[in-house]
């Protein structure tokens, strides 16, 4: 089936957030059968396509939102995806682990807790990867 200005729009920014090698991996691990392609078909539409390419925020304040959102409704995998949008739209590992301690006094230890071990290992995968995660895809 054809793919609409929205699908590609949203893939475009998706690519732009995540890198082309994430993308690629998702597509052959998570995106890899036909009720997920569903999904993420869905998700380059409406979330990438319509929500992301909203004005008003740059995508690195995007991202940021994304991050303290996660953690607050304990989102671990998503949390995953958004830390490395982060990264790889300027935020550096200091300033997240900052803004996910700053949320300790507003949702508690324990999420933030969770999201700093996420952090910990999304951040040591990436500083592996040859170009550290953050090329431009």
């Amino acid at each position: 089936m054809a793919k609409s200005e929205l699908w590609k729009k949203g893939d475009a920014v998706r690519t732009r957030l995540m890198g082309q090698s994430t993308v690629k991996n998702m597509a052959q691990g998570v995106y890899d059968d036909p009720i997920m392609e569903k999904f993420g078909d869905y998700a380059r539409e409406a979330v990438f396509g319509m929500l992301w390419s909203r004005p008003g925020l740059d995508l690195k304040t995007k991202a940021l939102i994304c991050v303290i959102s996660d953690t607050a409704i304990h989102a671990w995998p998503e949390l995953t995806i958004h830390l490395r949008m982060a990264r790889r739209m300027g935020w550096t590992e200091d300033e997240l682990t900052e803004a996910l301690m700053h949320l300790c006094g507003y949702i508690g230890l324990p999420a933030v807790r969770e999201a700093m071990i996420v952090a910990k290992g999304v951040f040591a995968e990436m500083r592996a990867e040859p170009d550290g995660g953050l090329a431009e895809a």
